[in-house]
């Protein structure tokens, strides 16, 4: 595992014409690490998240990656093809609506294949066999193999959404809402499966939640947002035992009493 920061977010903004959509956003991301960001709705956590994968171009800053040959990248600056085969590789990300990171119509063990298809494998039984381990690895019965997801519950299309983002180990994983939607039994049982993998794997994670309980169980390090800016950042426990900003107190305190 390198010295080296995985992630890093140099000075990012981003501005939607006159709407702030996040800006002066700074950090350092390393293997094994989970930062959770947090923040009311509109405070610029999913504009960060899009950021910081790809998905969108900030209007100021860059976000850096240390590729596996140890060269750091800007990843603006990568090909379309480049970003792709990075998702189908090192980076993983999970949806809130599992239907959006899954193929509905392809069986179980399909989408969890698709992915190992994408870096190279093309022996079918060996492939079948990855994809029953990985669906054992989260807890969904390997004779389900050939449903497609669609016949699942939502708790069990969320648990394939991850197998289907592990299997090939990626390094990096961004999450949005994980558990949200999810009754909260099945959000128990769904944490703990997420902190179990990113563990035993050694993933770096970035995960977007409202949450506070979540950001409590899955990560080490916590970013409070609000109207773009991050106010407060530090040890997860920390900062949720003993918040500085009055902003983290109410949102600390509305958890507390709900």
């Amino acid at each position: 595992m390198s010295d080296q920061p995985l992630l890093v977010a140099e000075d990012l903004a981003k501005y939607f014409g006159a709407r702030v959509g996040c800006r002066e956003v700074g950090f350092e991301l390393y293997e094994g690490e989970v930062l959770a960001v947090v923040g009311e709705s509109g405070s610029g956590k999913s504009t960060l998240l899009r950021l910081l994968s790809g998905q969108s171009e900030p209007t100021r800053g860059r976000v850096m990656y240390r590729m596996r040959d140890g060269v750091t990248r800007d990843i603006v600056s990568l090909s379309e093809a480049e970003r792709r085969f990075l998702f189908r590789t090192d980076w993983g990300f999970v949806h809130q609506d599992a239907a959006a990171g899954l193929r509905m119509g392809v069986s179980a063990g399909g989408n969890v294949g698709e992915r190992l298809m994408a870096v190279g494998w093309r022996h079918y039984g060996k492939i079948r066999s990855e994809a029953e381990t990985w669906l054992e690895r989260v807890e969904i019965d390997p004779a389900r193999i050939d449903e497609a997801p669609k016949v699942f519950s939502g708790g069990m299309r969320q648990r394939l959404q991850i197998a289907r983002n592990l299997v090939t180990s990626p390094r990096l994983m961004f999450m949005d809402e994980p558990t949200g939607g999810l009754d909260v039994s099945v959000q128990a049982r769904l944490l703990d499966l997420l902190r179990r993998l990113v563990a035993d794997m050694g993933l770096a994670v970035v995960v977007v939640t409202h949450d506070l309980a979540v950001a409590r169980l899955l990560s080490h390090r916590i970013m409070v947002m609000k109207e773009g800016r991050v106010i407060e950042t530090g040890l997860t426990d920390q900062v949720l035992d003993d918040p500085r900003e009055p902003y983290t107190q109410l949102l600390v305190s509305s958890i507390l009493q709900v």
